[in-house]
């Protein structure tokens, strides 16, 4: 592949709708701790998490190429889930602390898993789900009753 330096080099970049992607950017560095990389006016942006990369745009979505044919999206803030994000942090204790500090709405409070991860589950301003899980241990799959692929 190419390097690009508009594009992380990493496999898969969840792209995520917002109404306001100046607002939400702001809020999931400040919030989240994610540092932005680029922005292109105010439809697009991409935000970094360590080795990880994130598409914020705005929630305006463009059904064919006829003119007038978009439409205004919200996300259903009421509806099922259709997606989550999870992020790896060092620490899910402060991150959770830092998130829960800065107004992020905590749907469970940082809790150890028996595969090996300690894990809290928030909201961001928008209703998207998000994961921050530490690993505090490195455990196989079939020790807590999964199956390692072969």
């Amino acid at each position: 592949m190419i390097e690009n330096r508009s594009m992380p080099a990493v496999s898969v970049i969840p792209e995520l709708v917002y109404h306001d992607v100046g607002e939400a950017c702001e809020w999931l560095c400040r919030v989240f701790g994610f540092r932005m990389r680029w922005r292109a006016g105010g439809h697009r942006a991409q935000l970094a998490y360590g080795d990880g990369a994130l598409i914020i745009a705005e929630s305006r979505l463009v059904l064919d190429d006829a003119p007038g044919s978009g439409i205004d999206f919200e996300p259903d803030r009421q509806g099922p889930i259709g997606h989550a994000i999870m992020v790896r942090v060092p620490d899910a204790d402060a991150h959770y602390a830092h998130a829960r500090e800065h107004g992020a709405r905590i749907l469970e409070a940082p809790r150890d898993f028996p595969y090996g991860e300690r894990q809290y589950r928030t909201v961001d301003l928008a209703g998207h789900h998000w994961t921050f899980s530490q690993s505090i241990a490195d455990v196989a799959p079939e020790e807590w009753g999964g199956v390692t692929a072969r």
